[in-house]
Formats: C-alpha cells, sequence, structure tokens
C-alpha cells in the first residue's frame, strides 16, 4: 500500500513526456553521428575533421551546460519559471538542425564560404546545451525525492532503446538522405516541445527571500562534477574493452547485433535499477553498480565475455547511469537543481573532450590497460559519490 500512495506522489504524464523529449535529443545526436563525415567530405572538408569537432563542442558543453542550468536557476528566481530557456533552447535547436542539410544541399561549396558549415554545426551542438539541464532538472518537479531513481528510470529507457540501434542504424538513415533525416529530427525535437509545454504544470512560487539565503554548495558541486567526469571515462573504458573483447571471442569484426542486444538489456534494466535504487537510496544503489563493475571488467578480459559477466554489467551499468540525474537532484538544494545538473553534464562532457585528447587511437589500448582504466575511473566516481554523503532521507527539501 505504501508503494501505491508514493507513486500516487509522481507526475506520470510529465515524466513520459520528459523521457520524449530525451528521446527526441538522443535521436538528434544520432542523426547528426551518423551524418557528420559525410556532410564534411560533401562540403570539401576532410573526414577527420569531425573528431576534432565534436571535441570542441564537448568541450564548449562543459562550460555551457552549468551556466545553462544555472541561469534557468536565476530564471526561476526572477521570473518564476526556467521554461524560457526550455522553448528557446528546442526552438533554436530544431531550426539549426534543419539548417544543417540546407547549407551543404543549397549552398555552393566556395572558398568564402566554406566555414559557415563547421559555424552552423558548432551552433546546433551550443543550442542543445542551452535546454538540456534546465528540462531535466524539471524531474524534481515531477516526483517526491525518494521516488526520483524510478522516474528517472524511464528518461534512461527511453534514450537508451534509441541509442541501442546505433550500430545497425547507419546504412538505414543514411539511406533517406540528409535533408528528409534532419527534417524528422527537427519535426520530432518540435513535436515533443509542443507537447511538454502542454503538459508542464505551473511551477511554484520562489521565495526570493528564503533563496537568497541558500548559498552556492561549491563543494557538492565539484562532487557532482568528480562524478559525471569518472562515469564518463568508465563508460568509455568499458564499451571498448567489451567491443574488443567480444571481437577477440567471437573472431569476427562485426560484433554490431551483440552491441544492440547489450544496449537494449542495459535500456530496460533501468526500471528494476530504479527500482531498487528506491528500497536501498540511489547513492548506494550506484555504489552497488561501482562496486560490482569494476571486478567484473577486469575478470571479463581473463575469461571473456561470459552470460554471467554481462548480466553483472548491464546491472551494474544501470545502476550507475540511471542514477545519475538523481544524484545530482538530490546533492544540491531545489534551488540550484539546474546548476547541479549542468555540473553532472558539464563533466561528462569535460570528460569525453580530454579523452579525445588524451587518446587519441585507443584502438592500440590493450584490453587489460582499457579495463584497468575504466576501473580507475568508476573508481574516482565512487569516491565522489561516498564523499558527498548523501542518502534518500537525507535530501534537500529547500525550494
Amino acid at each position: 500500500m505504501t508503494t501505491s500512495k508514493s507513486h500516487l506522489n509522481i507526475l506520470w504524464v510529465q515524466v513520459w513526456v520528459l523521457a520524449a523529449v530525451q528521446g527526441a535529443i538522443t535521436l538528434s545526436w544520432l542523426i547528426y553521428n551518423i551524418y557528420l563525415p559525410q556532410l564534411l567530405t560533401q562540403f570539401g572538408f576532410p573526414a577527420s575533421l569531425a573528431v576534432g569537432l565534436v571535441l570542441v563542442e564537448n568541450a564548449l558543453a562543459a562550460v555551457l551546460e552549468p551556466l545553462m542550468g544555472g541561469l534557468s536557476d536565476q530564471a526561476r528566481r526572477w521570473v518564476g519559471t526556467r521554461f524560457p530557456f526550455i522553448s528557446v533552447g528546442m526552438i533554436l535547436a530544431s531550426a539549426l538542425f534543419i539548417a544543417i542539410p540546407c547549407v551543404v544541399s543549397l549552398i555552393p561549396p566556395t572558398t568564402v564560404i566554406r566555414s559557415l558549415l563547421p559555424i552552423v554545426l558548432v551552433a546546433w551542438a551550443l543550442a542543445m546545451t542551452i535546454f538540456r539541464s534546465p528540462v531535466m532538472c524539471l524531474l524534481g518537479m515531477y516526483s517526491k525525492p525518494a521516488q526520483l531513481p524510478l522516474t528517472a528510470s524511464f528518461i534512461t529507457l527511453t534514450g537508451g532503446v534509441i541509442g541501442a540501434f546505433k550500430p545497425i542504424s547507419y546504412k538505414f538513415i543514411l539511406s533517406l538522405g540528409p535533408v528528409y533525416t534532419f527534417a524528422i529530427g527537427s519535426f520530432v525535437m518540435l513535436g515533443a516541445a509542443a507537447v511538454f509545454r502542454l503538459v508542464n504544470p505551473s511551477e511554484a512560487p520562489v521565495d526570493r527571500h528564503q533563496a537568497e539565503t541558500v548559498k552556492l554548495p561549491l563543494e557538492k558541486l565539484a562532487l557532482i562534477l568528480g562524478t559525471g567526469f569518472g562515469v564518463a571515462w568508465g563508460i568509455r573504458f568499458l564499451m571498448d574493452v567489451l567491443g574488443k573483447v567480444l571481437k577477440t571471442q567471437l573472431n569476427t569484426d562485426n560484433i554490431d547485433m551483440q552491441l544492440v542486444w547489450i544496449g537494449i538489456a542495459i535500456a530496460i534494466a533501468s526500471i528494476p535499477a530504479g527500482i531498487f535504487a528506491v528500497k536501498i537510496g540511489n547513492s548506494q544503489a550506484m555504489l552497488c553498480g561501482i562496486c560490482a563493475i569494476i571486478p567484473s571488467l577486469l575478470i571479463m578480459i581473463s575469461l571473456g565475455a561470459q552470460i554471467p559477466i554481462i548480466v553483472v554489467i548491464v546491472a551494474s551499468f544501470s545502476l550507475i547511469v540511471n542514477g545519475a540525474i538523481p544524484f545530482a537532484l538530490g546533492l544540491v538544494p531545489q534551488r540550484w537543481a539546474g546548476l547541479g545538473i549542468g555540473m553532472y553534464f558539464g563533466g561528462f562532457a569535460l570528460a569525453m573532450s580530454l579523452f579525445g585528447i588524451i587518446f587519441p587511437q585507443l584502438q592500440v589500448i590493450t584490453p587489460f590497460i582499457g579495463a584497468v582504466g575504466g576501473g580507475l575511473a568508476f573508481l574516482f566516481a565512487g569516491v565522489c559519490i561516498a564523499v558527498s554523503g548523501i542518502s534518500e532521507t537525507q535530501r534537500n527539501p529547500e525550494v
């Protein structure tokens, strides 16, 4: 009975629409990453420029994600809502997204205007940072603190299922053509924005005097940043090691279907991961995932990607990833919810940018080195989570 009553405190319609927004974000990045090398070469640039652009975009996102989250917190304080950031960001991102293939298709790639394409590409990536932290921090409005891991699991599920099909979607998406494909992504984003605007409830009034007394939690923000950094490097090493082990074990370079099934399993596992985190506490669940995934990585390079090991990795991975947003929301006062989420995304983006610089040739790293690197990265994230000292019963109720 207690569980059913607690579920009444969740605004499920809003949660599902927020999950749809996450799906639109994932779909947009999926299309972008698939088409990026082709669009660059079609406009006279080398395909290798794609790597540099992604590094620059991640570096800028490391700064802009916290900035936009913090500015949305200020907007909520002064105008009562952070929705202007969300609506403007989503509309701008949709417009720039459809502009990308139009630049390539309609404008001749002369020497003078060739730089227009990289500018539009980077501008779109920056537009995506305007609304992601402000929109994701609204999850705290749709659920009681203790239920956040469960509600977050539906967001993880949606993004995970879409992202899981990336290895086998290249040919199909490329066959649609850039204009048609980018138009689909743009309209999906606009549709998600429109529905989200309809269902988003009015935000509670902000007591400005009380808000002014809530100090900026610098130590907690640093821990969130460190957690995002560690999780990002851990994921990057994990997927690289898993891919190399599977290729060796199966004696083939084509492991696309195996990665699809593993991705789907991780996405589906987010639901039981959320339920488990509600029962024992989100931080404790994330630490359980980290304590399980580190030895699993090291065992996998010795015994191979056996089914029991993959099951443990899938379950552990889900506990870690699904707990990220609830962790950030629980560690900072509601006054700084957007900044908290932005620090996690910023730490993640910073890690990805530095990873590409430090390990430009990941293929030469042995599975053993990758497993050790992934284990240390997850350990670093675990230390940040443990130091935070947060539990589900210690959430700060300040608004």
